[in-house]
């Protein structure tokens, strides 16, 4: 039995994954215990989780750097080591991740064969031109959307859905986390 995908992403209002610039820093500066714990909870389960080369290298370069507050929260720290597959035919091992394989190939490949050999959930947070090219191929499960009560028309970067195919979406989940955080979890299905 194949195991679930889940496509895990924050959000502006506006569909912007960052923002180019450091005005509004990590969480567009709304982060609250609610949100930090919930993160965490959601981490505790066992999974695998799966990075482009891109999201691989950023998460990387700020965890070394060490000096961003974010970087210190207990979610971060329990995905960190949790096991990951990183998609890439550029990067080289070894991988600073404790538990961290390349995967060689298309990611459409990879992923279909984690979700059948996997014993655990997958889940992937950003890497967003992957997990565009796994909703298309039908192999994400859920997409899990934190949206942050923030418009970042002039400084918005990374537009999450550029380019993908149309999708209808399932509500199966929704919260609000510190009063104006909202998360919704979607089964997302081929359009058309």
């Amino acid at each position: 039995m194949a195991t679930t995908y889940t496509f895990d992403v924050f959000s502006s209002l506006d569909g912007y994954g960052s923002v180019s610039g450091g005005e509004w820093g990590g969480y567009w500066g709304k982060q609250g215990p609610e949100l930090l714990g919930h993160r965490l909870a959601l981490f505790e389960a066992e999974q695998r989780m799966v990075f482009g080369p891109k999201t691989y290298r950023a998460f990387a370069e700020m965890l070394a750097a060490g000096d961003v507050a974010e970087v210190r929260d207990p979610w971060v720290t329990r995905m960190r080591n949790l096991p990951a597959t990183v998609v890439s035919s550029t990067l080289e091992g070894p991988l600073d991740w404790p538990d961290a394989t390349i995967a060689r190939g298309d990611a459409v490949d990879v992923v279909a064969r984690l979700k059948k050999e996997s014993a655990v959930p997958l889940r992937s947070h950003g890497s967003l031109s992957m997990n565009r090219a796994l909703m298309a191929a039908g192999l994400v499960d859920r997409v899990q959307v934190t949206l942050f009560p923030v418009i970042t028309g002039r400084t918005g970067d990374d537009p999450i859905f550029r380019g993908a195919a149309d999708f209808d979406l399932e509500l199966l989940e929704s919260r609000t986390l510190d009063g104006d955080i909202q998360e919704l979890v979607y089964r997302p299905t081929l359009h058309g």
